[in-house]
């Protein structure tokens, strides 16, 4: 694709002179962020959690803007793997919540403008986050992530930027290796009182690995205007994924002789995977008085799936080889919050709740080589969840803020079944599950550059409907025995702000969980799922960001992870014994991430050099086999000029300079044995973006 590399070119030898980083790309001085992802709008050098934000030149410059997995990286205590296999979406964890999900999103919230992409049972998918038109992601570790619900490890939220003051429209191409191509268009405006700002594009790829091919429209609308002496903003967003291929993962011997094949099940079967989402959402948030303000949001939308395994579900009691999911979904939520003094000092109280449901068709049908066959399964399915909040935050002396909460959650899930006679019974029925789940934090400001903080909270998680969808032993029907995932969090941190332009942070944690879920054992394609007895994570969390003078800037961000079983228990058909200590899969014990870059604001220029390691990560409970730690670089240059009343942005990036192979991801206890997703050896992308104001 020639033309984004020509663009790049011309724009390197232009002769105008050089335009400031234009608005939409600015960073926020680290030291002055202000976060919500604890719902009480404050910077978040003053959170007693474990929370980074990542803003719009991190997001854009030099990226695809297709997957988190881009711009995450520099966030310690997250792990997002592109699994290289776009049927799956990425594989996301945070502090070892989420390792285990084969597909989607699970163990992490997902927020988007304040607008849910996590279902009620807690599965959530990454693919609908609308990075071109993102302002920032903020990301929240810990126990205060339990204030939104299902969810133990974290919350990744995205903000779309407001419209810029005149009509202003982008158009970005992107090329690169393996067939990768991007185009899209992003217009924005404040007319009047109205602000908006919407973006569409097509990302298209032929994959890295044989029949991995991908094809994904997204359209993301984002409308503010003033409503009753408050706020209302509109979100709208679609998806349409069409046929995108399931390249499935390899086995050892597979992997090592050659990371670009599939396994010949993925051919015979043709795997692939059609998805068409579609949501709107409304939020308004109003001054009530001086001290009190109330939000509601109100959203619905649609998902439709229809997937082709690797098999042929053509059994008795089977489930068929073909999954075809028809969702809708929606919810409403309402927050009050009051501004008060206690004793003289600050105080805050919010207090809420949230009503989110989800109703599904499922069926299922034989997978006749490629094409649909004979029905196999069909019910319908809902998820429902009813929440109740309330959070204090009390500056009850000079140095000191205290922050307390607590969060009632009641998930409900309910199956009816339709395909019943002969040898299948009527598996209709339903399973509850309730849980309150505390939270409480203390910031000491020891001087104005640095706060200690210490928090300390419980989790709370559900099986997902997917984790609910087989019974042990190949019985039929939904595996109601499955309980949630108790936790409870501890952790201490350290916050600083040592220079103007300078941040660092470090949190030591540890989670103790009960019933943690782990696959039980695979059969005919059906994985089922059981409760172990106890984990534990202990973990440190190093980041420091800073810009250096003469043009430098500079991110480090580190983790270490010691998630283990902390008993013994049986898994798998013949059963197999866990034994204490084995490490919990899909969790990489060390994970390292660098970026240096080089700015020349004469010219507009930029050149950047990103540094990653992961370690060893094992494939299952048992630990039988795992990938091998590795380390990439990659590398990015980029220029911004006025060229003839347009502003002009090129870049170049080569990932994976070193040309190393090894395993990008796993697929946790696959039942075959393929667990290793290879990542790309060396490759290119080149972009470039015009922008014109009118």
């Amino acid at each position: 694709r020639p033309v984004p590399a020509l663009a790049f070119l011309a724009l390197a030898g232009a002769a105008p002179p050089a335009l400031a980083q234009a608005t939409d790309d600015r960073t926020t001085p680290v030291e002055g962020l202000t976060v919500t992802a604890t719902r009480i709008p404050q910077p978040g050098f003053d959170v007693p959690a474990a929370i980074d934000v990542v803003d719009a030149r991190a997001i854009s410059e030099g990226k695809l803007r297709v997957n988190l997995s881009e711009s995450l990286g520099r966030v310690p205590g997250i792990v997002v793997q592109n699994r290289q296999n776009y049927a799956q979406d990425l594989q996301v964890s945070s502090r070892g919540f989420g390792a285990r999900s084969t597909f989607g999103v699970r163990g992490v919230r997902l927020i988007a403008d304040g607008i849910p992409a996590t279902m009620p049972d807690g599965q959530g998918q990454a693919a609908t986050f609308a990075l071109a038109s993102a302002e920032r992601i903020e990301v929240l570790r810990g126990p205060f992530s339990s204030l939104y619900g299902n969810a133990s490890g974290g919350v990744v939220q995205v903000f779309t930027r407001d419209g810029p003051p005149d009509p202003t429209l982008d158009l970005f191409l992107v090329s690169g290796s393996y067939g990768t191509r991007k185009a899209g268009l992003l217009a924005g405006t404040q007319a009047g009182q109205v602000n908006l700002i919407g973006d569409v594009s097509r990302f298209e790829t032929d994959g890295y690995r044989d029949h991995s091919r991908a094809v994904r429209d997204t359209a993301n609308v984002k409308v503010a205007m003033p409503l009753a002496g408050g706020k209302l903003t509109l979100v709208a967003n679609a998806i349409d994924q069409p046929d995108t291929q399931d390249p499935l993962g390899l086995n050892r011997a597979q992997f090592e002789a050659d990371p670009r094949q599939v396994d010949p099940s993925a051919i015979l079967f043709d795997t692939r995977k059609n998805i068409r989402q579609s949501q709107l959402g409304v939020v308004h948030e109003l001054a009530v008085t001086s001290a009190d303000s109330v939000q509601v949001r109100l959203y619905g939308g649609t998902r439709r799936v229809v997937q082709f395994l690797a098999q042929s579900g053509d059994t008795p009691l089977g489930s068929g080889g073909v999954v075809d999911l028809d969702r809708s979904y929606g919810g409403v939520g309402l927050r009050w919050t009051r501004a008060f003094l206690l004793a003289g000092g600050e105080a805050s109280l919010t207090a809420g709740f949230d009503r989110d449901r989800l109703d599904e068709r499922r069926r299922g049908f034989v997978n006749d080589f490629g094409s649909q066959g004979a029905l196999r399964r069909d019910e319908d399915d809902s998820v429902a969840n009813t929440d109740f909040f309330a959070q204090g935050e009390w500056k009850f002396a000079p140095a000191w803020r205290a922050s307390l909460g607590a969060r009632r959650s009641r998930v409900g899930f309910e199956s009816r079944d339709y395909y019943v006679g002969g040898p299948n019974p009527d598996d209709s029925g339903s399973q509850s599950y309730s849980r309150t789940t505390p939270v409480a934090g203390l910031v000491f400001q020891a001087n104005p550059r640095w706060n200690v903080y210490a928090n300390a909270g419980e989790g709370f998680e559900t099986p997902t409907f997917a984790e609910l969808a087989y019974r042990p032993g190949g019985a039929t029907g939904l595996n109601f025995a499955l309980k949630p995932a108790r936790s409870r969090h501890g952790e201490v941190g350290v916050k600083g702000r040592p220079a103007e332009g300078a941040r660092v942070t470090a949190a030591l944690f540890r989670i103790d969980t009960r019933d943690e879920i782990v696959t039980n054992g695979s059969s005919g394609g059906r994985t089922d799922f059981k409760n172990a007895s106890r984990t534990r994570r202990d973990g440190l969390e190093l980041s420091a960001e800073s810009r250096l003078g003469a043009g430098f800037e500079a991110v480090v961000a580190g983790t270490w992870l010691d998630a283990r079983f902390t008993e013994a228990f049986t898994t798998g058909t013949p059963a197999v014994t866990v034994p204490a200590g084995n490490r919990l899969p899909g969790v990489p014990p060390v994970v390292l991430h660098g970026e240096l870059v080089w700015r020349h604001a004469a010219s507009g220029f930029h050149a950047g050099a990103e540094v990653h390691h992961a370690g060893r990560v094992f494939v299952n409970e048992a630990n039988v086999d795992s990938a091998a730690s590795y380390t990439t670089v990659n590398l990015r240059v980029g220029i911004e000029r006025r060229v003839a009343g347009l502003v002009l942005k090129a870049f170049a990036r080569v990932d994976n300079v070193t040309d190393r192979r090894y395993a990008g991801s796993v697929i946790v206890a696959e039942a075959r044995g393929r667990f290793f997703e290879p990542a790309p050896e060396r490759n290119f992308l080149v972009g470039v973006t015009a922008s014109a104001s009118f």
